[in-house]
């Protein structure tokens, strides 16, 4: 992986982490009501981090070995896989899948913000449009339809609101959980300068999910009993593909490519959960949805392409204008 040309890699290889994202929801929602969500937090990060370990020993990958280099993977830790992890879970039982997953996907946002402010990274207008278009994407695909046919049948949205119950809500939680994953998302650069990527995404899942261990013995109780053998294997996919691997690749494209485009593929997530728990649990998509899916696909290619968008765009018009005849 050392000599991995980004430029030059396969697209399915950008993609992999957020299908195995999406597709691992899928997988875990039956398992959700058997389990609790700190200890379900926890299986899903420790085994996957000793996996990481595993890969990274054979492939020969450093391992951390200065202080500032594990002081920069407790934080990595602290806030991708304790906070993250942590928040996701307690805000999944306190929220629907649908508005969850907007909260959750609407991070590349937040990720192109501090990129644009600690690396320099160029988003444009078309990468700005892009961004707009995928949040209106991920909300067709996530929210009620009712709340669309209210806005554009009465200009209102019939929404009980008060400050007290968003504070103690689902949606508050999963608003730290999102940017929770932003802040993880861009510490990497800053962990990579002091440790391999592969071995620092290991070490971080491990010491992040321990905390959530040590959380679920003193608060939660009956964690596994109630879980069958399908609850396993639906265990064991989420750990091994929806975490060791998905965020091995991620992470590590995360250390090496441009962070705006990268998060920007995960609006693809709800898209993919959506399509397999069609195919699999018989769920079914409204017209709204198929909207926002179309939208999602659109905006991720804005913001992909928004480097060679723009001087596309300024020939087509020079075109144009040197056809029409200029007057006396």
């Amino acid at each position: 992986m050392e000599n991995l040309d980004l430029k030059k890699s396969s697209p399915l290889l950008f993609i992999s982490p957020f299908f195995l994202w999406g597709t691992a929801m899928v997988a875990m929602k039956g398992v959700i009501p058997h389990t609790t969500p700190l200890f379900m937090a926890g299986i899903r990060l420790v085994p996957a981090g000793m996996l990481v370990l595993i890969v990274a020993w054979f492939l020969g990958r450093p391992q951390p070995k200065t202080l500032q280099a594990w002081l920069w993977i407790a934080l990595f830790a602290l806030m991708d896989a304790t906070l993250f992890q942590g928040f996701l879970a307690l805000g999944l039982n306190r929220t629907g899948a649908g508005l969850g997953s907007v909260i959750i996907d609407s991070q590349p946002l937040a990720v192109a913000l501090m990129s644009s402010w600690l690396f320099k990274e160029v988003i444009g207008v078309w990468g700005w449009l892009g961004l707009g278009l995928g949040i209106g994407g991920i909300s067709l695909i996530g929210l009620p339809d009712q709340w669309f046919y209210d806005f554009f049948g009465q200009k209102a949205v019939n929404i009980d609101f008060s400050w007290q119950e968003l504070l103690n809500s689902g949606e508050m939680l999963m608003l730290l959980a999102s940017l929770s994953m932003a802040v993880g998302t861009v510490l990497i650069r800053f962990v990579c300068r002091h440790a391999d990527p592969v071995s620092a995404t290991g070490w971080h899942m491990i010491l992040g999910g321990l905390p959530l261990f040590l959380a679920s013995g003193f608060t939660e109780s009956h964690q596994w009993q109630n879980i069958d053998l399908n609850g396993w294997l639906a265990l064991s996919y989420a750990t091994i593909f929806g975490s060791a691997i998905a965020y091995g690749i991620f992470f590590y494209l995360a250390a090496k490519g441009n962070l705006t485009s990268l998060s920007s593929l995960t609006f693809l997530t709800p898209v993919f959960a959506l399509s397999f728990g069609n195919l699999f649990l018989g769920e079914m998509l409204s017209v709204l949805q198929w909207v926002g899916v179309s939208l999602t696909l659109v905006s991720i290619y804005l913001i992909n392409q928004r480097e060679r968008i723009s001087p596309q765009v300024r020939a087509i018009f020079a075109n144009l204008s040197s056809l029409i005849p200029k007057s006396n």
